[in-house]
C-alpha cells in the first residue's frame, strides 16, 4: 500500500546570514523545509546557496529592493520576519534622534514593506512569525530606540493576528531572552540565562510548528520579567538599575 507524500513546505527567513536567522535556516533545513534565505549582504548570502532553495539580497529599509525580490518568491508556508538591529541611546539627555530614527526604521517601519510584498505569498493555513524581544516586557536602560521598535512590532503582530483569522493565516510573536549573536556580543552588561542561536532556533521552530501565538524563552527570564512587571514601579526600577550597573 503506497503512502501519500506530503508536499515540501517553504519558509522565508529575513536576516538569515547571522545570529538567530542563520540558526533558523539550519533548523528548517534539518527538518526538510525549503528555505528562502534573505539578507542584506550578498556575499554572505552566496555562501548559503547550497543550504537554501533560493537567496534574496535586499535591504529591509528599501521598499524597491523588497518589491523587486518578492516578485521571484513563490508561495510560502512560513514567513519569518527576523531581521533587525540593536543600538543604544547612551546619553538620554543628549538624545540621539538619528540613531532613534535608524532603529525604528530598521526594526519597525520596514515591517510594513515586508508585509506589503511578502504577506500575499503566505498560503491559507500558513504562519507569519515576528521575532521581537523580551525587552518589551519591561523597560531597560538605554533601550529607548530598540525597546520602542520591538514594542511596536508586538502590537503589530497582535493586531495583525486578529485580521488574518478570516484568511486562515496564523501569527506567532516571539520573545527571545538573551541569545549569543554578533549583536549581543557588543553588550557591556550582564546577560542572564544566555542561550545559543541553535537553542533559540529549536524553540522557535517547535513553537511555530505548534502554531503557538506566543513563544517566549528562556522562561526563567521571561517569567521573572513578567513577575517584576506586577511590582510597584519604584521597586522593579531599582532592581533593574542595580542589576544593569553591577
Amino acid at each position: 500500500m503506497s503512502t501519500i507524500k506530503e508536499p515540501t513546505k517553504t519558509v522565508l527567513i529575513t536576516g538569515a546570514t547571522s545570529g538567530i536567522g542563520a540558526a533558523l535556516l539550519q533548523q528548517y533545513n534539518n527538518n526538510g523545509f525549503q528555505v528562502i534565505a534573505c539578507g542584506r549582504n550578498a556575499i554572505q548570502l552566496n555562501m548559503l546557496k547550497n543550504q537554501a532553495l533560493q537567496t534574496c539580497a535586499f535591504d529591509i529599509t528599501c521598499a524597491a529592493e523588497i518589491k523587486a525580490n518578492a516578485q521571484h518568491v513563490g508561495e510560502l508556508d512560513v514567513l519569518i520576519l527576523n531581521a533587525g538591529n540593536c543600538r543604544y541611546i547612551n546619553n538620554a539627555k543628549q538624545f540621539d534622534a538619528e540613531l532613534f530614527n535608524e532603529v525604528i526604521t530598521t526594526n519597525l517601519t520596514s515591517l510594513g514593506w515586508l508585509l506589503k510584498y511578502l504577506l500575499p505569498k503566505v498560503k491559507p493555513g500558513g504562519q507569519v512569525v515576528f521575532v521581537s524581544s523580551s525587552a518589551t516586557i519591561l523597560p531597560f536602560p538605554r533601550s529607548e530606540a530598540y525597546g520602542a521598535s520591538k514594542a511596536g512590532m508586538d502590537y503589530l503582530a497582535k493586531s495583525l493576528r486578529l485580521d488574518l483569522v478570516e484568511h486562515n493565516i496564523g501569527v506567532s510573536l516571539v520573545h527571545p531572552g538573551f541569545i549569543k549573536t554578533p549583536l549581543t556580543d557588543k553588550n557591556d552588561f550582564p546577560m542572564p540565562f544566555l542561550l545559543t542561536g541553535a537553542e533559540a532556533a529549536n524553540r522557535i521552530f517547535k513553537g511555530v510548528q505548534s502554531k503557538k501565538h506566543y513563544i517566549h524563552f528562556p522562561k526563567r527570564l521571561t517569567l521573572l520579567l513578567k513577575l517584576f512587571s506586577f511590582l510597584p514601579s519604584s521597586l522593579w526600577q531599582s532592581i533593574i538599575l542595580r542589576k544593569h550597573n553591577a
